[in-house]
């Protein structure tokens, strides 16, 4: 049988860090074996609905490099792939499943528990409406009555399945309610939708998240009253925020799209979310995509909750920027130079300065800011032990330094020529040459850490505009 995997979402307006991370395992479950990733969007719960959400999960994806075989943009031969679009499909296997006597019609105005409350604590609600016989419950639908249909669990013992994850499960019948499947307004629950979906696309292993496992029996015997074979389960821990709390963007933790806004690569936080609960059985934590296709295998998932570490993301987005081409990275740049930066400067160079001393895209405000404006400096900026240098040592390396930096011609300005440059006036000065580099440094930017040293910001702000901070240095000392 063919691998299949689905990534289900509700279009609620943001990609969940955890929801990514199970697209990931999915998509990763059905490329490693060849197989098909199906793209769905559950939409039955309009109360959640957000206008624009379906685009932003398309894009997400597209945007990580994740592309599905089937989905409701390229279509597919298990169609419809969005849930509102297959309520007639629904409403048709709820009929046949109270036929079976998988379910039963209930009239009652029962209130539910809301399927997306994590809170919410599932109540056992014994239906009087189950002791109706079919012909009473379907002349009452005939005479117009509202009703829903809610699943029926007669089973007594213990039910027990597989998952890859958690190995043999047992649990007891007894503790599962009998939820409704399809409600009033003939769309279905997240329980019912998912198994009638499934199985009628074909899917072979279903990823999500272990809070589900409770229900699985409940899943099972929709499966086993139509006769179908249940799904390879893969349940997986949650993405923490700590030891105690979930990553939730309710309580203001980062989605997909705010660490790309951020200036995370999403390449970055695809590979870190793949560790989060994944063990590749190496040393190795740097992985493309394609890697990740060649040697992922669901065996190594973990059964611990993984805590999201945003130092060790931040860390791993810098191995990343620091691996871009400089064309790639210069491209990425652009946007900032071009947000913070009216100033004429050799932005080229700028990246190459820039490159390999950022953890996030965002760093670039911060390291770029004293080259639109001088900010001013505190004179004690210029004092250092270990460069030895105080405000005299800067007042007589700073007036030497202007001299010998006049008259480099503007052809030959230089990271290179600048250095030797000023590496032979320390000699002739007999000083050393942080104590002549060291107050050049200060002067070009009054920042105690610049993105670079004296004579690369030297180049990066230009002949004139070099030769002006230092005469203004001077002024101040």
């Amino acid at each position: 049988m063919k691998v299949r995997t689905r990534f289900a979402p509700s279009p609620t307006g943001y990609m969940h860090i955890g929801n990514l991370r199970t697209a990931l395992y999915e998509y990763l479950i059905a490329k490693s074996a060849g197989g098909d990733f199906v793209l769905r969007i559950e939409d039955t719960d309009q109360k959640r609905y957000v206008e624009g959400a379906t685009d932003i999960v398309y894009n997400t994806l597209r945007c990580v490099g994740m592309n599905w075989d089937e989905g409701p943009d390229i279509g597919g031969n298990f169609g419809p792939y969005i849930q509102s679009e297959r309520k007639n499909i629904y409403a048709e296997y709820a009929h046949k499943l109270v036929e079976l006597g998988g379910a039963h019609y209930c009239f009652c105005k029962h209130e539910e528990p809301d399927e997306e409350d994590e809170n919410a604590v599932p109540v056992k609600f014994e239906d009087p409406c189950k002791k109706l016989s079919l012909e009473e419950a379907k002349e009452r639908i005939a005479n117009g009555e509202s009703f829903v249909v809610r699943q029926n669990i007669t089973k007594k013992g213990t039910s027990v399945f597989e998952d890859v994850v958690y190995g043999k499960i047992e649990i007891d019948y007894d503790e599962l309610d009998e939820g409704v499947l399809l409600k009033s307004d003939g769309l279905p629950t997240y329980n019912f939708a998912n198994v009638i979906d499934d199985h009628l696309m074909q899917i072979s292993h279903v990823v999500r998240g272990n809070e589900y496992i409770s229900s699985t029996p409940k899943y099972n015997l929709i499966y086993e009253a139509f006769g179908w074979t249940p799904p390879v389960y893969v349940h997986v821990p949650p993405v923490m925020k700590d030891a105690q709390h979930k990553l939730s963007k309710r309580n203001g933790d980062a989605s997909f799209q705010d660490l790309v806004a951020k200036g995370y690569l999403p390449e970055a936080v695809l590979n870190y979310i793949a560790l989060l609960g994944w063990n590749p059985g190496t040393e190795q934590e740097i992985f493309s995509l394609d890697e990740l296709k060649k040697i992922f295998t669901a065996e190594r998932l973990n059964k611990s909750p993984a805590i999201f570490d945003i130092t060790k993301l931040t860390w791993m987005n810098g191995c990343y920027i620091r691996a871009l081409s400089a064309e790639k990275f210069h491209e990425l740049a652009m946007p900032y130079y071009q947000k913070y930066l009216t100033r004429t400067v050799n932005l080229q160079f700028l990246s190459t300065v820039l490159q390999p001393r950022l953890e996030t895209l965002n760093d670039i405000a911060s390291n770029i800011d004293f080259i639109e404006t001088l900010p001013k400096y505190d004179l004690s900026l210029y004092q250092n032990q270990k460069m030895k240098t105080d405000e005299s040592v800067a007042k007589t390396c700073l007036t030497a330094a202007l001299q010998v930096l006049k008259d480099v011609p503007e052809n030959n300005w230089t990271n290179e020529h600048l250095f030797e440059t000023l590496k032979a006036l320390a000699l002739e000065k007999g000083l050393k040459n942080g104590q002549v580099l060291y107050p050049v440094r200060i002067a070009l930017s009054g920042k105690q850490t610049t993105p670079g040293g004296a004579t690369e910001l030297a180049v990066i702000l230009g002949k004139n505009e070099t030769i002006n901070r230092l005469e203004y240095a001077l002024t101040l000392l």
